[in-house]
């Protein structure tokens, strides 16, 4: 009996403790003491409750422009909104801070976090890459603008990382065509995809589609474009097989290479 009073009084005073602080917290927002609203963002920021820092920064951000103070407002406004995954937010404080405040002596980090919250966006390769070539974009100018950063070797990786992905986009949305069956299209951003990505590690890949795709058109077409679409399936096999004479795809490639020999010699005999 006497131990659940004991619990019984713990968790109440454990509450009114916690109200307490809320009560607190809601009183300062209402108030005009921004002195204090600063203080206890920052407060809050290192305590990593990054809602209640954020909240407080954004009310002190106005008030504070023009101040010696106006910069490091602007930074904890933008690291607690990173603190949140809120990397929108975030970039577009860190990169206000950037034009606002070019003498800041939090000028490098936010050029770099204005960057790494472009990187944090970046969605798998399947999406949109806008946010991905923005990655590689703000980067590159961060390493320009400061040759001598300790952050340059993260650039580097990060970039490295980013051009993989768009890499990797240009091939999927390549072979998109060519599952679908568009294999005249197929050939068009296939083609693009290596022109762009010349090093790409689909490189093989993208050939042989480029020779199927050649193949399969020509069986599909009417018979008086059948001719000349053979003819180019036999060129497509020429550059394949000339770059990739034992790869993975070679049996098929020669498979493809001997019907459209075939179909040539027909109608050169007829």
């Amino acid at each position: 009996m006497f131990k659940n009073r004991l619990i019984y009084i713990v968790l109440f005073l454990l509450g009114s403790v916690i109200l307490g602080g809320c009560g607190e917290y809601e009183k300062l927002l209402k108030s005009r003491d921004f002195q204090k609203k600063y203080d206890v963002g920052v407060e809050k920021y290192e305590e990593e409750e990054y809602v209640k820092a954020a909240t407080l920064f954004d009310q002190v951000a106005n008030i504070y422009r023009g101040t010696i103070k106006a910069d490091t407002v602007k930074y904890y406004q933008a690291k607690s909104y990173y603190g949140q995954r809120d990397y929108l937010m975030a970039g577009h404080y860190f990169s206000e801070l950037s034009m606002t405040y070019p003498n800041s002596v939090f000028l490098e980090e936010c050029d770099f976090m204005n960057a790494y919250c472009y990187y944090k966006q970046s969605p798998r390769a399947e999406l949109d890459q806008t946010n991905t070539m923005q990655t590689i974009q703000t980067l590159q100018l961060f390493m320009i603008k400061y040759p001598n950063s300790e952050r340059l070797s993260e650039c580097r990786e990060i970039i490295m990382e980013m051009s993989d992905k768009l890499v990797e986009k240009s091939f999927i949305s390549a072979k998109l065509y060519f599952d679908l069956g568009y294999y005249k299209s197929a050939i068009i951003a296939l083609r693009n995809s290596l022109m762009e990505y010349p090093e790409t590690r689909h490189r093989e890949e993208l050939m042989f589609m480029i020779l199927k795709s050649s193949y399969l058109l020509a069986d599909q077409s009417i018979p008086t474009k059948q001719r000349e679409r053979f003819q180019a399936t036999v060129d497509e096999y020429y550059s394949f097989i000339g770059e990739f004479p034992e790869g993975s795809h070679t049996r098929e490639a020669n498979r493809i290479y001997e019907n459209s020999n075939s179909f040539l010699g027909i109608k050169n005999q007829s």
